[in-house]
């Protein structure tokens, strides 16, 4: 009887001890939870050997922020796009037609969220920083290598020369690596690939075949018609037949993509007068073939230079649009143009006049002339007035050099 009652004993005991175990255990688990979440819980001693051994708290190690989230979240999701675009550019390699699916507002405003502009920044500065004289064939070889760039077109071709990144993107040609078409009217103003180019219609804009944007959401609203020496059109006309000027004219387009291995530098693409500058402060997404089919008014999204002015058949402007890590668009007769600044008003734009008392006719531009430079690839969009029988002697997709013929009256 005694023997009995000592093992009920026994039995009692070790199960009040398993329940005090698993009560312990429950609330360590919560408490681990709720610190990960919510708070951070005190640190934990343990004993060994009868020496104190202190854990880190757990919050501070698995404590996430909204702001890692969202770069993660958003990174993450940029490169998938990237896959996406490069499974696109196999597909027109091989001559298939590649179906438009446009993004939706919440995958725009997810791109959006990807802090491009302060990496941007943080890009130009890299390529500020002077590279010691041993690491530079490497890096510049590894950079050649992986997009393709011709140094035998450089005027400088030893590598050593350049002391930083920012050199090396802004490399000169050699004179005659260029040679600028005298029998055109219109020259490529860039190395690069057309994506697309013919006529405005309807006050809309192709950036790639089937993917439009707002003409006066891109150039923003109507400079004054007395900076552009233009005749005053009717108030109940277009913003698309206000620019043109001359009657029997109409207005052209010409999208040209830079990619990261061509040359950065653009040039003037015909003789005409720049009298107004408007800049755009805004995203620095992605401007490649990809993107540009994936969202709709892309380039009305990104930063961008609006140059306008007029040549010999009316209006004329050139459009320098800044993309992720090219933040910096750098225009040679505009001392005052600063781009990619940490803050700026959604939708604001900055105008400024080259057309002063002291100078009637703005900056003269000569077809072939220095213009502007990027510090990595991006787009340049031309959008001009010209007679009906004007001509682009260009295919869609086709691979352009500075200097070469765009097109012809």
């Amino acid at each position: 009887m005694a023997a009995a009652v000592a093992r009920g004993g026994v039995a009692a005991l070790r199960r009040s001890s398993l329940l005090t175990s698993c009560k312990f255990l429950i609330h360590e688990n919560l408490s681990v939870r709720t610190g990960i979440l919510w708070k951070q819980p005190p640190s934990r001693t343990f004993f060994s050997d009868r020496k104190k051994l202190h854990t880190a708290p757990v919050g501070q190690v698995f404590r996430l922020r909204p702001f890692h989230v969202l770069v993660a979240t958003g990174g993450g999701y940029a490169g998938y796009k990237k896959y996406e675009d490069y499974k696109l550019e196999q597909l027109e390699k091989r001559g298939i037609e590649v179906p438009v699916k446009l993004a939706s507002e919440w995958e725009v405003a997810l791109y959006k969220s990807v802090p491009t502009r302060l990496l941007s920044r943080a890009w130009g500065r890299l390529n500020q920083v002077e590279l010691p004289t041993w690491l530079r064939k490497p890096v510049y070889s590894l950079y050649i290598w992986t997009f393709g760039v011709n140094m035998k077109e450089a005027a400088v071709e030893d590598l050593h020369h350049y002391r930083n990144l920012s050199e090396f993107f802004r490399r000169k040609l050699k004179p005659q690596a260029r040679p600028v078409c005298c029998l055109h009217s219109v020259i490529s103003p860039s190395d690069g690939k057309i994506l697309n180019f013919g006529q405005v219609k309807n006050c809309e804009v192709e950036q790639v075949k089937g993917v439009t944007y707002s003409l006066e959401s891109f150039l923003g609203p109507r400079i004054c018609t007395e900076e552009l020496h233009f005749s005053q059109a009717p108030p109940g006309n277009s913003f698309q037949q206000q620019l043109v000027t001359k009657e029997g004219n109409e207005l052209y387009h010409c999208v040209i993509y830079l990619a990261p291995g061509d040359y950065h530098c653009f040039h003037s693409p015909t003789d005409w007068r720049v009298s107004h500058r408007r800049h755009f402060p805004g995203s620095l997404m992605s401007v490649n073939p990809g993107v540009a089919r994936w969202i709709k008014e892309l380039f009305c999204h990104n930063e961008r230079v609006v140059l306008t002015g007029d040549w010999k058949h009316g209006f004329f402007s050139l459009t320098a649009v800044g993309a992720t890590n090219v933040g910096s668009i750098r225009i040679y007769f505009d001392q005052d143009l600063h781009t990619n600044s940490p803050s700026y008003s959604k939708g604001s734009y900055n105008d400024f006049s080259f057309i002063s008392n002291n100078n009637k006719e703005g900056i003269p531009m000569r077809k072939g002339e220095h213009l502007g430079e990027f510090n990595l690839g991006s787009t340049i969009v031309l959008i001009f007035e010209a007679p009906k029988d004007f001509k682009f002697h260009l295919k869609a997709g086709q691979k352009i050099r500075f200097g070469e013929a765009l097109g012809s009256l």
